[in-house]
C-alpha cells in the first residue's frame, strides 16, 4: 500500500528540501543584483558575472552528478552538497568584497547543481511507477511555490530590515533543506559499479535517449530565460511597474493550478496531449505580450504563459525520464537539467542583446516565435520518433 501512495513521508521530505533550495535561489536572484550597486558599490556590469557564474557551474556539476548518483552513495552526496550550500549561505553574511562574492557563487552554484540534481533523481525512486507523470508534477509544484514566496520574501525583508538578516534568512531555509534533506529516507537504488554494466566515455556523463526530448526542453527554456530576466525592465518601460510584481504571482499561481490535472493526464491520455496545447498557450502569451500596452493585457499574458509552462515543463521532465533505464535515471535527469539551464543561460544573454539591439517588444516576439522551433523540435524529435518504435 505504502509503495503506491504518492504523499508518503519519504516524498514529502524531499520535496521540502527541494523547496527550501529554491526559495534561497530566488531570494538571492532578485536581491543579489541590488546588493553588488548598494553595498558592493560595484558597477552594472558586474551584476551579469555574479548570475552567470552560478548557473555556469551549476551546469557543470549536472552532468557529474548524474555520474555520481548512479556510481556513490546517494545519502552522501545529497548531504555533503547541502553542507556546502549552507556554509556558502552563511558566508554572503560576511562578504564585503566583489571578489569573494564571486568565489562564494563559484562554490554555490555548483553545489546548488548537485542538490537539485540529487533531490530530482531521488524523488525518481520514491514515486511510484504509475503515477510518474502526477509526482513530478506535482514535485516541481515546490519549486512553483518558492518561485512566488522566495522574490517576495526576499524583497520585503531588504526592504523592512537590511542585507545582514537577508544573508542570514538565506542561510536558515538552506540549514531547513538540509534538515529535510537528512530526514528523507532514500529507497534503494542500483549501483552501476556493483552491477557490472557501467559506461565508458560520453555515456558516463549523459543520457543518450534523453537527449531528443532535452534538446526541446533546451528551445523552452531559451524563450522562458528573457521573460524571467527582462520582465520587470519590460514592465518599466510601458509604464506598468506597478504590474510587474503581480506578474510573476499570476504565473505562478496559473502553474500550481494546472498542476493537479495536468499530472493526471499524462499517466492518463500520454503526452501529447498537453504537450501541444501547453506550447500553443506559450506561444500565444508570448506574442500578446510583445504587445502589450495595458495592464490587464500585460497580466493576462502571465495567465496564458504559465498555463503552458505549468503543463509543458514537468512532461517533458518527466519524458526525459521514462525514455532511460530505470539504472540511469539520475544521469537522464543531470541530462535534461543541462540543457534547459544551458538554454536559459544562452537564452537570457542572447535575446538581451537582441533587446538592446531592437526593442523589449521585439524581443518578447521573437522568443514567442522560437516556441514555434520548440513546438517542431518536439514534433520531429520525439512524436514522430515515438510512432515510428
Amino acid at each position: 500500500m505504502e509503495k503506491n501512495k504518492l504523499w508518503n513521508r519519504d516524498f514529502i521530505t524531499i520535496s521540502l528540501c527541494h523547496f527550501f533550495i529554491f526559495m534561497t535561489f530566488y531570494i538571492l536572484a532578485v536581491t543579489l543584483p541590488q546588493f553588488v550597486l548598494d553595498e558592493l558599490h560595484e558597477s552594472s556590469k558586474g551584476i551579469g558575472l555574479v548570475i552567470t557564474l552560478f548557473v555556469i557551474t551549476a551546469v557543470i556539476s549536472r552532468p557529474l552528478t548524474g555520474k555520481w548518483l548512479e556510481e556513490k552513495n546517494r545519502r552522501s552526496l545529497l548531504v555533503i552538497s547541502l553542507i556546502l550550500s549552507t556554509i556558502c549561505s552563511f558566508a554572503y553574511a560576511w562578504t564585503d568584497s566583489y571578489k569573494v562574492l564571486l568565489l562564494i557563487r563559484i562554490i554555490h552554484g555548483f553545489a546548488f547543481g548537485v542538490v537539485t540534481t540529487s533531490t530530482s533523481a531521488i524523488v525518481l525512486d520514491i514515486i511510484p511507477e504509475h503515477r510518474k507523470g502526477e509526482g513530478i508534477g506535482y514535485f516541481s509544484l515546490f519549486m512553483s511555490l518558492a518561485m512566488v514566496i522566495g522574490p517576495f520574501a526576499g524583497l520585503w525583508v531588504v526592504a523592512q530590515a537590511n542585507y545582514s538578516l537577508l544573508f542570514y534568512t538565506v542561510a536558515i531555509f538552506t540549514l531547513l533543506s538540509l534538515i529535510f534533506g537528512m530526514l528523507a529516507k532514500f529507497p534503494n537504488h542500483t549501483n552501476l559499479l556493483t552491477s557490472g554494466s557501467s559506461p565508458v566515455g560520453f555515456r558516463r556523463y549523459m543520457e543518450t535517449k534523453a537527449i531528443p526530448i532535452s534538446i526541446t526542453g533546451f528551445f523552452l527554456a531559451f524563450s522562458y530565460g528573457a521573460l524571467s530576466t527582462f520582465i520587470s525592465v519590460y514592465a518599466k518601460s510601458l509604464g506598468l511597474a506597478h504590474s510587474a510584481k503581480y506578474f510573476f504571482v499570476i504565473l505562478a499561481l496559473m502553474i500550481l493550478l494546472s498542476r493537479p490535472f495536468t499530472g493526471r493526464l499524462f499517466d492518463r491520455k500520454g503526452e501529447h496531449i498537453l504537450a501541444y496545447p501547453g506550447m500553443l498557450l506559450f506561444i500565444a502569451g508570448m506574442i500578446w505580450l510583445s504587445q502589450a500596452y495595458t495592464a490587464p493585457v500585460f497580466l493576462i499574458t502571465a495567465g496564458l504563459i504559465g498555463l503552458g509552462y505549468g503543463a509543458i515543463f514537468p512532461s517533458f521532465m518527466t519524458l526525459a525520464i521514462k525514455a532511460s533505464p530505470e539504472q540511469r535515471r539520475g544521469i537522464a535527469m543531470g541530462t535534461f537539467l543541462v540543457f534547459f539551464d544551458s538554454g536559459y543561460g544562452i537564452g537570457s544573454y542572447l535575446l538581451g542583446v537582441l533587446a538592446a539591439m531592437t526593442s523589449y517588444r521585439m524581443m518578447f516576439l521573437i522568443g514567442g516565435l522560437l516556441m514555434i522551433v520548440t513546438l517542431l523540435v518536439y514534433y520531429f524529435f520525439h512524436h514522430r520518433r515515438s510512432n515510428s518504435h
